[in-house]
């Protein structure tokens, strides 16, 4: 017993990793090791032997099985040592800021429309990106003669040969909304429907892909008036001043009679302020809903009215935040984001203030 105990706890101390200390754990106390085997020889003795025996072998095998679980906390603590002095860290080093993104101007801006229309009673609706023809322009009472029906204006997805389905495009602007909400609805309605379009259009001003929003109100007695009151209202709480409005007759296949809408605002050493002068500034279009865009959502024009109106939310946060470039908007340049950015918490609400 003395020769086990020495030839294993010199073994287990000269044991260079894991695996063979793993082996030799089998080797000695495993079923078939050579302490398991002699403890199988205690049934063979005499009852006088196997009370000296029995012992001496239960302590035996407790020695070894500490010195493999000493050895093995030693090789654990040595691997660590080594990986230290690789990959060595100073806690006492500062810690690396993290930079903080920021809300690009469009999102904040559409959060403050929202907010300022759901405080008027609109509901937000939204609709496909990838729309029919007959959405995008039968339904709103726009010919197939008309130049926005054009390639140059327009893109249209292409079709397979053989491929009878109607034509898609993607949507030149979120009127589309309005014609699906009526189909769902029906009247009366109070919506604003913001959201990306597309045309075919590049410059200072104009971005093949841009954010609009479109509202649609239908009642039994809503008229030019309630148009106007609405417009003031909205432009008023976006700018945080009194904005007048002018209508200027105009004419869109969807509305009749139709208007352009301008908004006071005064040129001061190249920049524009809203609210105050004697200048004007066009800003959306809009007029009362055609009969005809009204039978094609399923609303009775006999019996219901309404008013619709589409601004670029592009160009009022162009307005309100003096962005000079609309191209700058969809660059992902870095220091314009920061610039013009928005933290995170800055959410826009008409008690806690809509901006900065």
């Amino acid at each position: 017993m003395e020769d086990l105990r020495n030839k294993y706890i010199e073994a287990i101390a000269a044991a260079a990793d894991e695996p063979a200390l793993e082996e030799l754990r089998v080797q000695a106390v495993g079923k078939k090791g050579e302490v398991s085997l002699k403890m199988r020889e205690l049934g063979k003795m005499t009852p006088e032997e196997r009370q000296v025996a029995g012992p001496a072998l239960n302590a035996l095998k407790d020695e070894i099985n500490s010195a493999l679980a000493a050895k093995k906390a030693a090789l654990a603590d040595a691997a660590l040592d080594a990986r230290l002095k690789t990959e060595w860290l100073d806690v006492t080093l500062p810690g690396r800021n993290r930079r903080q993104g920021t809300i690009h101007p469009v999102s904040q801006v559409m959060d403050e429309v929202t907010a300022i229309f759901a405080d008027m009673g609109f509901a937000v609706a939204e609709g496909p990106q990838i729309e029919t023809d007959w959405y995008n322009f039968d339904a709103l009472n726009i010919p197939g003669h008309h130049p926005a029906r054009a390639e140059m204006d327009t893109f249209y997805t292409h079709r397979a040969e053989g491929d009878n389905r109607p034509p898609h495009v993607l949507r030149t602007h979120t009127s589309p909304v309005q014609i699906r909400t009526m189909e769902k609805t029906g009247a009366p309605i109070r919506i604003i429907c913001p959201g990306r379009v597309y045309r075919a259009d590049y410059d200072q001003t104009h971005t093949p892909m841009f954010h609009q929003v479109e509202g649609l109100a239908l009642g039994k007695d809503i008229s030019m008036a309630n148009l106007k009151w609405v417009l003031e209202e909205f432009f008023s709480a976006f700018f945080g001043t009194h904005v007048e409005t002018r209508f200027r007759a105009s004419h869109f296949p969807f509305t009749e009679p139709s208007a352009e809408v301008d908004i006071q605002c005064s040129w001061e050493g190249g920049t524009v302020k809203v609210g105050e002068g004697d200048d004007w500034l066009e800003v959306l279009g809009s007029g009362m809903v055609h009969p005809k865009v009204l039978e094609a959502g399923g609303i009775d024009p006999n019996e219901y009215q309404g008013f619709a109106f589409g601004m670029g939310i592009d160009r009022i946060a162009m307005l309100k935040y003096g962005i000079p470039d609309l191209r700058a908007f969809f660059d992902s340049d870095l220091r314009w984001l920061r610039h013009y950015g928005f933290a995170p918490l800055d959410q826009p609400t008409l008690h806690g203030g809509l901006s900065r």
